[in-house]
């Protein structure tokens, strides 16, 4: 994760997401999928150096889901455990309803991750209009919760100038982006790709 900012950074934030929303249990048995298994795995990422989980919750059958009981008592548990930033995924899976998406907030985690557009997710579409961003940024401030803009593309990081233009700074002053590179339908993890998106990031 890049933080920009009018004055450079000097500290390194290491992120760790242990989990993810496309990997099977079945297929990945020690896949951290029960709140044992991430309390367990965060403390000892955060041992290692991470000072940062990002999560993604499942069900008791393994299946990605938003409910909002199992966030916040995910988000609860990380805080009793561990000292880390708990960032919350407001990217669910590509199925997940908006407006479940929206109330991931409601978790209060310190962190979310933003999405800035709609892209090409493999074989499945990744949606994320405008407005759904636009209302999930305005929350985010109001809430005092620090957004990761992740960023599939370049016109994500267009979007992205729009987004600070029209509503102003993220809470806490710092704008922390996310270069997805790789993704089938996204940009491609090249050193070209990676300078090109580096060097259209918000100053």
């Amino acid at each position: 994760m890049a933080a920009m900012a009018s004055s450079p950074h000097p500290a390194t934030l290491i992120t760790v997401a242990p989990t993810g929303a496309e990997t099977a249990k079945d297929d990945f048995p020690a896949l951290p999928t029960t709140l044992e298994e991430l309390v367990d795995t965060a403390t000892r990422c955060e041992a290692a150096g991470a000072a940062m989980i990002h999560l993604h919750i499942r069900d008791r059958e393994h299946r990605p889901t938003l409910d909002g009981g199992l966030l916040s008592e995910a988000v609860a548990a990380m805080r009793e455990s561990t000292s880390l930033v708990v960032q919350l995924s407001t990217g669910g899976s590509v199925h997940d309803p908006l407006a479940d998406r929206l109330k991931v907030l409601d978790a209060e985690p310190d962190s979310c991750s933003l999405t800035m557009g709609t892209t090409n997710f493999g074989d499945d579409v990744f949606m994320n209009p405008w407005p759904f961003v636009c209302e999930l940024y305005q929350s985010s401030q109001e809430r005092q919760v620090v957004p990761e803009f992740e960023l599939f593309d370049l016109g994500h990081v267009a979007a992205l100038h729009r987004l600070l233009d029209q509503h102003g700074l993220p809470f806490g002053g710092r704008v922390h982006c996310d270069l997805v590179m790789g993704v089938p339908g996204g940009m491609p993890g090249t050193a070209d790709a990676l300078v090109a998106a580096v060097q259209a990031l918000p100053s």
